[in-house]
């Protein structure tokens, strides 16, 4: 029984293993095609955005609004493509920093609070990106072995 239980898992494991690319891939796909879409839906809506800011007394809110949108519509294009996605992460994780800082912190009263808010469950994915990398699937993957650039 011990044997049969072991073969099983071992053959499971491997299926798991051999498609442990699927994960970053979809990953990158939805969560850098939500940030597109989300900057997207800003840049053409920019003065509505810009006016959020001033709402917000959010510091030079013309320059930070376009600033941030356009963080996020590269930056989703980006994290999908697999293109500079460890690179990317950076500038969408002090956006999150800053959107917690200037504007959601208002409304964080504990611990739980912040645990809870999107911002922050974003900012582990970002990081998440920026330790793992895109994955196997990915232009920077791509790129890394026609420069002979090996990862372990």
């Amino acid at each position: 029984m011990r044997d049969l239980i072991a073969s099983g898992s071992e053959k499971l494991l491997g299926l798991a293993h051999s498609l442990d690319w699927l994960g970053p891939l979809v990953v990158r796909l939805f969560f850098g095609y939500f940030w597109l879409e989300t900057g997207w839906a800003k840049l053409h809506n920019l003065d509505g955005f810009t006016a959020r800011f001033v709402g917000w007394e959010i510091p030079f809110p013309a320059f930070s609004a376009a600033a941030s949108a356009w963080v996020e519509f590269i930056g989703g294009a980006l994290i999908m493509l697999g293109l500079f996605t460890r690179l990317t992460a950076i500038p969408m994780i002090v956006n999150m920093i800053v959107a917690i800082a200037l504007v959601v912190i208002k409304n964080v009263h504990g611990f739980d609070d912040l645990i809870e808010l999107d911002e922050f469950v974003y900012i582990l994915i970002f990081f998440w990106l920026l330790m793992a990398g895109p994955g196997k699937v990915s232009l920077d993957t791509l790129i890394n072995r026609w420069l002979g650039i090996r990862l372990v």
